[in-house]
């Protein structure tokens, strides 16, 4: 009786991890065609308290004023130099999402092109935002909101988060509607983020399994087309029920990625060691300056003169050998990595090491 409970326990176990690491297929592959893209634009942002550009640096401002009055019928006299502290040029970007329709509100990010201080309490004129085609698919205006404050006086400065950029939640108005036709007329292509064959079949198993045998096929790593109704109606339930349906991925290749600027490294569970023996001795160079006042003596006709003595020390410290075990998991390899005390910026060098000399059995990927 006890041998059969132990039995039903580790397979409900088994089945309670295995639903745990299952993912949705929303969120590992996308469908084909379904794409966001973006937009970008010129433009200005009015109403600044003194912090806009500098005119006499950047002409362009000045140009596009000229421009803007122009159109509004406003012809300014020759020889005028504007001097302009209220206006900044700004870059208008935004994204428009899959299947924007005209009308529909969208958030834009307006961010300073020129040397203004700060873009707070400024309002951005209608700005033309465009593709990558050169149409005009929204426009965007409103009152930038920026999270920051910034004062200065007397040589000092304080700026708390960043004034140079700002949102417009809701600021831009869709005007033309991206065509985004999902599949031919008898399939649509599900699409893995990341190629993996393994995972690719288990997706294409897990239509056939749930919605009908034949319906899915995986033609690559990353590519699985699926027969689909034609009607517009039943292909949008049809791929819904595609979407959330779950799927187990296989575990992604062993991988390592340290990054130089900041010294971070950072692993996943695939990653494994083999024996190995590490020795790393830090290398000290101190340079002191020692400022010193030179006086002549009296009667020399010499002159009062600054020495600079430098003194430079290098301090080598030893490094002993110690033996890293292997490692089949991720605790056991952070385990053995720790065992070596090394910071991280001098672990990135080790890691180098490890897998020049075949001891680190993952990708290292640089950033």
């Amino acid at each position: 009786m006890r041998g059969w409970i132990r039995g039903l326990l580790a397979a409900v176990l088994l089945l309670a991890s295995a639903v745990a690491s299952a993912e949705r297929i929303k969120d590992i592959a996308n469908f084909a065609g379904v794409r966001s893209n973006p937009v970008v634009g010129y433009g200005l942002v009015v109403g600044l308290d003194g912090s806009g550009d500098q005119t006499t640096q950047t002409p362009f401002t000045v140009q596009s004023i000229v421009n803007m009055l122009s159109n509004m019928g406003i012809a300014l006299p020759p020889g005028v130099n504007l001097q302009l502290k209220n206006v900044a040029a700004v870059m208008v970007t935004a994204t428009l999402p899959p299947f924007a329709q005209p009308g529909q509100a969208i958030d834009v990010t307006a961010s300073s092109l020129g040397n203004a201080k700060s873009l707070k309490g400024g309002t951005l004129l209608m700005t033309p935002l465009k593709g990558a085609d050169g149409n005009v698919y929204a426009l965007a205006q409103g009152n930038l909101v920026i999270s920051g404050a910034g004062a200065g006086g007397g040589g000092s400065k304080v700026t708390v988060n960043h004034l140079s950029a700002g949102r417009i939640p809701g600021g831009a108005t869709v005007e033309r509607a991206v065509p985004m036709p999902v599949g031919t007329d008898d399939s649509v292509s599900v699409e893995l983020k990341d190629a993996d064959f393994g995972t690719a079949q288990k997706v294409a198993d897990a239509i056939n399994r749930n919605l009908g045998e034949g319906l899915a096929a995986a033609l690559d790593g990353r590519r699985i087309r699926v027969r689909a109704p034609a009607e517009p109606d039943r292909r949008v339930a049809f791929l819904g029920m595609i979407e959330n349906l779950d799927v187990a991925p296989e575990q992604g290749m062993a991988r390592v990625v340290v990054n130089s600027r900041t010294g971070s490294v950072v692993m996943n569970r695939a990653v494994q060691l083999q024996d190995c023996a590490v020795a790393h001795g830090n290398l000290t160079v101190t340079v002191t300056a020692d400022n010193q006042v030179s006086q002549p003596g009296a009667l020399s006709n010499g002159q009062t003169r600054n020495v600079q003595n430098a003194q430079i020390d290098i301090k080598q410290e030893p490094g002993n050998l110690i033996r890293v075990k292997a490692g089949a998991n991720l605790a056991e390899v952070v385990k053995a990595i720790n065992s070596v005390g090394a910071n991280p910026l001098d672990m990135i060098a080790i890691l180098q090491a490890m897998k020049a000399a075949g001891a680190l059995r993952a990708e290292l990927e640089v950033i």
